[in-house]
């Protein structure tokens, strides 16, 4: 499954998710990066566990579980999603959204 529109969307923090059905830990962290999309410029793409994709992806970054989160490529975390991590691993990066005309 993948959400994103683009393959390449400048200027925002590309995250993968692997995921797959029926994980807690997975609807955890679609929570989560729900709540930082408010705080960050985030294209996320949702690759399901069982494709070929996300096997490989699983091995590439010996993530035991899912699920599996990258930021632009490199690993965050697997299993229960590290908000803490990722947030200071956006920040350091620089997607944070700027301010909101109202």
């Amino acid at each position: 499954m993948n959400e994103r529109s683009s393959s390449d969307v400048a200027g925002m923090a590309r995250i993968t998710v692997v995921d797959s059905i029926g994980c807690h830990f997975c609807a955890d962290a679609d929570a989560a990066l729900a709540e930082l999309a408010h705080e960050f410029l985030l294209d996320i793409e949702h690759v399901r566990l069982a494709s070929t994709m996300g096997m490989d992806l699983m091995a590439d970054h010996g993530a035991g579980m899912s699920p599996l989160v990258l930021l632009d490529g490199r690993f965050v975390s697997s299993g229960r999603l590290s908000r803490g991590r990722l947030r200071s691993m956006l920040v350091d990066a620089g997607y944070v959204r700027g301010p909101v005309a109202s």
